[in-house]
């Protein structure tokens, strides 16, 4: 069972309450860390409770929501060991998984139509990372948060 902490805002709020469910419904023991309504509500903060969830092993994966899926992404992208990656379909989730080993996935509930947010939402989480050739340039980006990359 693979563990998911979930995170939006107001404006992310109804997209994530349908995803929740829906990953629920397929198996997935979901985390949820708010909002709770669409009340308005600051997206740092989810993004970055997603990201320590994460981060600290209480999650395999984080699902953040918010009006377009950026800000939410930015918040959670500051939390160290975390790789959000804002997806708008089933390309962009897979690649972010296959590629980039992205552990949060970030969808805009404005931008995003909620059936093709479950499309996206069942590659990311379907797919694996690739690695090979894709190792090195996911250890180089978790090499800049001790400033040892290449320069």
């Amino acid at each position: 069972m693979t563990r998911i902490a979930t995170g939006a805002d107001h404006a992310g709020f109804h997209l994530k309450e349908k995803l929740a469910t829906i990953l629920r419904e397929q198996g997935h023991d979901v985390i949820d860390l708010g909002t709770h309504s669409d009340e308005r509500v600051d997206y740092p903060d989810f993004g970055a409770a997603v990201g320590r969830a994460v981060a600290g092993g209480d999650a395999d994966f984080g699902l953040c929501v918010c009006g377009s899926g950026i800000g939410i992404a930015i918040a959670a992208n500051k939390i160290p060991g975390v790789r959000a990656a804002t997806v708008h379909d089933v390309t962009s989730a897979h690649l972010a998984r296959e590629h980039n080993n992205a552990n949060v996935v970030c969808i805009g509930e404005r931008l995003v139509g909620p059936e093709v947010a479950v499309e996206a939402i069942d590659a990311f989480f379907a797919t694996v990372f690739q690695e090979g050739r894709h190792a090195a340039r996911v250890a180089k980006i978790d090499a800049l948060l001790t400033d040892e990359s290449p320069r």
